[in-house]
């Protein structure tokens, strides 16, 4: 017959397990909101944008439960060692996804107003770009999931690809405007969706030093693997919503 002490470990068993799986099904939500903003954005679909703008609460609503889970688990069960490293990362790791959630709501907004212009061409770049995120996003909570410090480790490394995109696409632009100023007003608005995507590349791989903290009990000791920026050779501010 189980003892109470046996339940007792139980229990805090499945507590841990259910806090993983709401960061789990939070990621899903968050990669859902960026896949629906690119689809508003690529088909001009400013109904689909404003469902992704009011889908933000379920984001925010995911990341107060974890909040309230970790708490509870601090003051019933004094977690200790690899727990107490999980409670603190799913803390950074639910952070760091609401923020993610709030770009792609950013970026929906300002579909809704692209929208309002005359297409522009190099708009096909975003959900290429989205699509990089989207990948690493997924790859980084099966790595939380898996436990699997390499793998995270590997997302930690890519983020690169993002910045890479985001710079061709700055070029492009600025070349677009270039040679047609009617177009400037919609081009900015997707300097700032482009710029709303890198960032999102920065969050997933902060998520990714988190499964590393979990798994090794350390982050990575060295610089985070980053291209430099049009806008950082050039000093002007960078882009901000």
């Amino acid at each position: 017959m189980p003892t109470s002490g046996q339940h007792i470990v139980k229990s805090f068993d499945e507590e841990i397990a259910r806090l993983g799986n709401d960061i789990v099904r939070m990621g899903g939500q968050v990669e859902a909101q960026i896949d629906l903003a690119m689809r508003a954005i690529a088909s001009r679909d400013s109904e689909l944008a404003s469902d992704v703008v009011a889908g933000d609460t379920k984001v925010d609503g995911l990341e107060d439960m974890i909040e309230d889970q970790v708490v509870r688990l601090f003051a019933l069960r004094a977690p200790v060692a690899n727990d107490l490293r999980l409670a603190f990362a799913s803390l950074r790791i639910a952070a760091e996804l609401e923020r993610m959630g709030d770009l792609a709501k950013n970026a929906a907004k300002r579909a809704i107003i692209l929208n309002q212009s005359a297409p522009v061409r190099p708009v096909h770049v975003l959900p290429r770009m989205a699509a990089v995120v989207q990948r690493m996003l997924k790859d980084v909570l099966d790595a939380f999931v898996e436990r699997d410090a390499g793998r995270a480790r590997a997302v930690w490394q890519n983020d690169a690809e993002v910045d890479e995109l985001h710079n061709s696409l700055f070029r492009e632009l600025l070349t677009y405007m270039m040679e047609d100023p009617r177009h400037i007003t919609a081009c900015t608005h997707m300097l700032f969706i482009a710029k709303n995507i890198e960032r999102m590349g920065d969050h997933t791989t902060n998520i990714a030093e988190q499964v590393i903290f979990v798994v090794e009990g350390t982050k990575p000791d060295t610089a985070r693997p980053k291209a430099e920026t049009v806008l950082d050779r050039s000093g002007d501010a960078v882009l901000d919503d």
